[in-house]
């Protein structure tokens, strides 16, 4: 490093400390008062994201030092007459990451901070003016949220879009939803299409389904469905595509689009769809390790094979599970299932499937499930499990069986979630008895003094348990104080191991 500062690139490395606190906004904001150069290099960091910063609406007014007289005198006309600051940056030129819901919160505020009154044609203009002067100003996007609703795109911005291609040449991140009403249907439809024309690096797209208006859908599903089939096509390496399927638009046509990605495509989630025959292109997507189902019908037909399964739903038949657990076999790692009513249907099924063909798992979390012998043994066979979360609704009156349970828990085992409070008065059973290397252990709270004895112990003992995650309610400065040199107690929030 000295060597570096020696041959005169310091910049590159303040540069390089500068990147790391992307997301620190305060210590951006220091670094920017340091010196000039510091500043330089500060500021298109602290821009690039400024409308999902919980901040004042009041930075806006840095972006229309800009404007020209034509535009000041139209905002005059709605009754802004403040005096815009004149800026050392061109500010709009820095924008990475546009989400317009946000965008329309933040204008929303500061029009109340100008003391005008509020209407939709005023917030509408607002809206295009910064649109427009992102566009003119050489922003170059990376992530967009385009989240449509009661504001229609102005022709000009179209215009300045079909000028200035850059705009969206470098888009990896896109999410498209929103309500599509009459008026802002053709605004939208083409924004869509000078996506699919100039867009063509992105990575990931969420599709979050799009509401229609009384007699809109008919209307103009015809080019929205279209648009958006051609911004699937002209990706030439998606990665992550995520469907949202709890409206009208026709799903199976876009599931069918993704043939076109299917070398590249690795992780696809799927809310509120209806799997038909069309998701089994799916299957020929050779790349797809990951897959995430949440409230979906007719899961059996996803006959697929996968590294990582996450399926959440009212209610989970585990029959409809088997095709897919199968055919995922000895590739499958790590599984979530989470069900919001009662206990996962058909468990020994669930056990048995798992059991016979899936002996790789490094990360199990299922919830709820009754706490069975079927369930321990296979536990206690998954010699390569790391993670571990269970559910347990009903109360555990056998401690022979929890014994035998801390018992087996694999060697390999370093994060243990016990926090319903079905498991509070075994937890030291389990401290006393378990072999397994734990890290952190989750759990409700504690029993008594024997479980703070066996916590203790068990620390002692395996010198691996570095935190104990607990209920706040139950997090107590005496228990703290007791267990303080052994291991560290956090609320539950603070550690989380996601699939």
């Amino acid at each position: 490093m000295a060597s570096k500062i020696l041959m005169g690139d310091i910049l590159e490395l303040v540069e390089n400390i500068l990147n790391n606190l992307n997301n620190e906004i305060y210590s951006l904001h220091s670094c920017a008062l340091v010196s000039r150069n510091w500043c330089k290099l500060s500021i298109p960091l602290l821009w690039q994201n400024p409308f999902s910063i919980d901040q004042s609406s009041s930075f806006i007014s840095q972006y229309f030092s800009s404007l020209d007289e034509n535009e000041k005198i139209i905002l005059n006309e709605y009754g802004i007459n403040i005096k815009f600051p004149n800026t050392l940056f061109n500010y709009a030129k820095f924008l990475k990451v546009l989400d317009l819901s946000k965008l329309e919160d933040k204008i929303r505020n500061w029009i109340d901070l100008q003391q005008v009154s509020m209407n939709k044609s005023l917030k509408c203009h607002i809206i295009n003016l910064l649109f427009k002067l992102f566009v003119e100003s050489g922003t170059i996007l990376h992530k967009l949220d385009l989240y449509f609703y009661n504001y229609e795109l102005k022709p000009e911005i179209s215009y300045s879009l079909e000028r200035n291609n850059q705009f969206f040449s470098q888009l990896h991140d896109l999410s498209l939803g929103g309500t599509i009403l009459d008026f802002n249907i053709k605004s939208a439809t083409t924004l869509l299409e000078i996506l699919a024309k100039n867009t063509t690096s992105i990575s990931v797209l969420n599709f979050e389904g799009f509401d229609f208006g009384s007699d809109s859908y008919s209307n103009s599903e015809p080019q929205l469905f279209h648009a958006f089939i051609s911004i699937i096509k002209s990706q030439k390496q998606l990665r992550h595509f995520t469907v949202f399927g709890g409206n009208e638009f026709p799903i199976k046509f876009i599931i069918s689009a993704l043939e076109s990605q299917k070398q590249s495509l690795q992780e696809v989630s799927m809310d509120y769809c209806t799997c038909t025959e069309e998701f089994n292109v799916l299957k020929d997507c050779k790349n797809l390790k990951i897959l995430r189902i949440s409230d979906c019908e007719h899961v059996k037909r996803l006959e697929l094979s996968v590294n990582t399964l996450d399926i959440t739903n009212f209610m989970i038949y585990s029959s409809n599970l088997v095709p897919i657990l199968k055919n995922s076999g000895s590739l499958l790692q790590r599984l979530r299932l989470r069900a919001d009513e009662d206990s996962i249907r058909e468990e020994s099924v669930l056990i048995e499937t798992l059991a016979s063909f899936c002996p790789n798992i490094t990360y199990l979390n299922i919830a709820p499930i009754k706490f069975s012998a079927q369930l321990v043994d296979l536990i206690g066979n998954l010699q390569k499990l790391q993670s571990l979360t269970l559910g347990n609704e009903y109360m555990l009156e056998d401690e022979i069986l929890f014994t035998q349970f801390a018992k087996t828990l694999p060697p390999t085992l370093q994060y243990l979630d016990l926090t319903y409070p079905t498991f509070t008065p075994y937890i030291h059973v389990l401290l006393n008895n378990s072999h397994a290397r734990l890290k952190y252990l989750l759990i409700n709270r504690f029993e008594n003094k024997e479980t703070i004895k066996a916590l203790i112990e068990f620390c002692k003992r395996k010198r691996t348990l570095k935190y104990i995650g607990v209920n706040p309610r139950y997090l107590i400065d005496d228990i703290k104080k007791e267990v303080e040199g052994y291991v560290s107690l956090v609320p539950l929030g603070r550690i989380f191991v996601n699939c």
